[in-house]
């Protein structure tokens, strides 16, 4: 069985590897993790954490991610999990110890649910909708995120080559 950092690895060079179908910005380096984690009052996990500071926010074969980045229109301000997840806990009323990392394309948020710790520090994957507290209400994806973003990526580039 991999690890969530090795799949985590695995996955930066896939992205690397399909440059032709895949975007990157230029990553985070550790001060922006620590503000993107103080805002959030909740740490990444190691293996969301290698891929954001890898790239900050990336996609691939149709897949996107939020991750964490800036621009220059909007200065400091930290883009990505990072506002689409403090929206969603304002707006929606999101459980403050959920992260989003993706949209699900039917108006929820794959979410990282940092109250459930496994034994590397990683957190399942599950996905949240707007008005769902209960965690037996939201679909489960994965044991963590570097193993769920591998196979769903891989997954992705296969079927983005086969098509072509």
């Amino acid at each position: 069985m991999t690890s969530a950092i090795e799949a985590s690895e695995r996955l930066i060079e896939l992205v690397r590897g399909n440059d032709d179908i895949a975007n990157h910005a230029d990553g985070c380096d550790a001060e922006m993790l620590a503000a993107a984690e103080r805002e959030l009052g909740v740490a990444f996990p190691p293996s969301y954490r290698r891929v954001v500071e890898e790239f900050g926010t990336w996609d691939i074969a149709g897949e996107e991610f939020l991750g964490v980045y800036q621009t220059g229109a909007m200065g400091r301000k930290l883009l990505g999990s990072v506002t689409e997840t403090l929206d969603a806990r304002d707006r929606y009323g999101m459980p403050s110890d959920l992260i989003g990392v993706m949209f699900d394309g039917m108006g929820g948020l794959i979410v990282l649910d940092s109250s459930q710790v496994d034994s590397g520090g990683d957190y399942p994957v599950l996905v949240w909708n707007p008005g769902v507290t209960d965690r037996r209400d939201m679909e489960r994806l994965g044991e963590d995120f570097g193993s769920f973003a591998l196979s769903l990526c891989s997954r992705a580039v296969t079927r983005w080559r086969e098509s072509s």
